[in-house]
């Protein structure tokens, strides 16, 4: 009988975040201790469906550990296209970090997902196929405060921090409508900022100090956990072409760029029993520890 995710382990649980394994997606929740990054802390936890990972890799980590990464697909999660690859690693939320003794456990799971994935040369997708973080979000950067509703982009100006540019132009509001893109630069960089794109803008971009499009980062100001998650929904929304919030199923079909919401279906009793004799395997072989035994079986027994 060929391997499906809803056969598996289901749990697999790392320093500051557990990925737990279905038939079609998996699911990333991270921890909220006072270690774990905060932009894991601001994320929660996201759904990753198949469709949008390109591979899978498995590679040797830092003082003992190993890395089990995702390779998201070209275009289809927001947050890591406003990202441009300008995370840390400690921060990409595609990098579950295991203690080296877990190798064995982890190939295990790298194996099923790739078995799962689709073609390697798929390409990029064609719609965001990852939920955007949730609106309203808001974050004070150096110069302003910057707050988006789902439908608009506002910049208020601080007195202690804007240029004389952008008093002179106002406090700004911007229609996603109105909007192509974003430009993301991370404050843990030089010369850090949040530059909204326009559609009908003519010309180069000046300096994102002068720009009344952007909000400029500084020191404490337009932190990561703040500041992407903010380019990512605005993102997804310009893209969209609408409010970057998720439809009611029955309202019609979604928009492109937006996953709609599915209720889960009750599962099958016996699926059930053979998840908890699946998961009771990998437990007595020393592979799921015995608190991650106890809080996923009770997990499957609460889906009866």
């Amino acid at each position: 009988m060929p391997h499906t995710m809803a056969r598996m382990g289901d749990v697999l649980a790392g320093f500051h975040a557990a990925w737990e394994f279905e038939s079609d997606s998996v699911l990333i929740r991270f921890e909220r201790g006072i270690r774990t990054p905060k932009l894991f802390q601001a994320l929660g936890e996201r759904r990753i469906p198949l469709d949008a990972i390109a591979s899978v890799t498995l590679t040797p980590g830092k003082r003992g550990t190993v890395v089990l990464r995702a390779e998201p697909r070209a275009g289809a999660d927001p947050l890591m296209e406003a990202a441009a690859g300008q995370l840390r690693d400690v921060c990409d939320p595609y990098r579950l970090v295991l203690p080296a003794e877990r190798e064995t456990l982890a190939e295990y799971y790298a194996d099923e997902l790739r078995a799962m994935l689709g073609p390697a040369d798929a390409g990029p997708a064609e719609r965001y196929l990852v939920r955007p973080p949730e609106t309203p979000l808001q974050f004070k950067a150096y110069d302003g405060k910057a707050s988006f509703d789902g439908k608009s982009v506002a910049f208020r100006w601080f007195w202690t921090g804007a240029s004389s540019a952008k008093w002179k132009a106002g406090d700004q509001t911007f229609a996603v409508a109105d909007l192509c893109g974003v430009e993301w630069r991370s404050p843990e960089i030089f010369e850090g900022h949040l530059r909204l794109l326009r559609r009908e803008a003519g010309g180069r971009p000046g300096q994102a100090d002068q720009d009344p499009a952007a909000v400029v980062f500084g020191l404490g100001y337009g932190p990561v956990h703040e500041s992407l998650p903010f380019a990512a929904a605005v993102l997804a929304a310009a893209r969209s072409g609408g409010p970057a919030v998720l439809p009611d199923v029955a309202s019609g079909p979604p928009a492109a760029g937006v996953v709609p919401v599915v209720p889960r279906a009750r599962r099958d009793p016996a699926d059930i029993a053979e998840r908890i004799r699946h998961l009771g395997e990998l437990h007595e072989a020393g592979l799921v520890t015995d608190d991650e035994f106890t809080v996923k079986k009770a997990e499957l027994l609460a889906e009866l």
